[in-house]
């Protein structure tokens, strides 16, 4: 049985809580991006993709999930972790010498959940779009999910693989664009506006479709439950999902200062105060 709503919520609580304190442990990571996407990968994992027991990369007869913007490891991996791939303990080695949880996700440590190593932006949407086309060559009905950070849509190879996916018809993909208007060196539209995003997707031949409060999990659910119905349609599926970076920690939350930055003694305390455990630290 899935979890519900509220269920949705206490995972989510704990995920904020493993983010902020997996980066004060260390004095470094990126709290900021993570904690805006808590809902988002909480909701995917535990109650919309299709996934089976164990790992394996060969990922068939399941859904895919490849997280592109890899800087915001510190949800990913409380959210691996609290769905089963690995040791909840293991979270406590979160980027310290020989662990399997380094900054940026690799896949040289066979750390069970992660299908690609992202640190490089801009790569994760040609990799989820390959899966993609696999699961089709191997009749798989599967679908591959990815997910990107909005500033991350200033490289390149994005739109490359944007016009690639709309002329090869890789209508069992769905690519969520983390729109939180927030990068490392200030807001998106101060760095290099983003322009009409929707418009653009739409003009390289995707279906477009967003979530205006992405960090409301029955509107994640609905949302991305008709992204679902939209595919096998002859079109990718793009989701832009307005989030608040920082979300669930007022002091991160609207602002780019917390990007990559980590908390203090104090301001963890506060962060965890705001967030009272639900299913238990590691």
């Amino acid at each position: 049985m899935k979890p519900n709503t509220q269920q949705l919520q206490d995972f989510t609580t704990q995920v904020r809580r493993d983010i902020v304190r997996m980066v004060h442990a260390v004095n470094s990571g990126h709290p900021g991006g993570s904690l805006g996407c808590a809902e988002f990968l909480v909701t995917l994992y535990q109650n919309l993709m299709d996934r089976k027991e164990g790992f394996d990369m060969n990922g068939y007869n399941e859904d895919l999930f490849f997280l592109s913007n890899g800087h915001i490891s510190p949800v990913f991996y409380s959210v691996l972790a609290r769905s089963g791939y690995f040791p909840i303990a293991e979270l406590a080695t979160f980027r310290k010498l020989n662990s399997r949880l380094q900054g940026h996700p690799t896949t040289h440590e066979g750390l069970p959940g992660i299908r690609m190593a992202s640190g490089s932006l801009g790569q994760g949407m040609s990799v989820a779009i390959g899966a993609a086309i696999a699961k089709k060559m191997n009749n798989d009905s599967h679908l591959v999910y990815s997910l990107h950070g909005d500033g991350e849509l200033q490289e390149g190879q994005i739109w490359e693989a944007a016009m690639f996916a709309s002329a090869k018809k890789i209508d069992n993909y769905i690519a969520t664009v983390d729109y939180n208007g927030q990068q490392i060196d200030g807001s998106t539209e101060q760095v290099l506006s983003l322009g009409n995003l929707k418009a653009k997707f739409e003009a390289f031949g995707w279906d477009v479709l967003e979530i205006k409060e992405g960090n409301a999990i029955d509107a994640i659910l609905t949302g991305m439950t008709e992204a679902k119905a939209r595919t096998g349609k002859g079109k990718p599926v793009c989701v832009l999902l307005h989030t608040v970076m920082g979300n669930g920690v007022d002091f991160m939350m609207h602002t780019h200062a917390w990007h990559g930055k980590a908390p203090n003694d104090e301001q963890l305390a506060s962060a965890l105060a705001q967030n009272p455990e639900t299913l238990g630290d590691y």
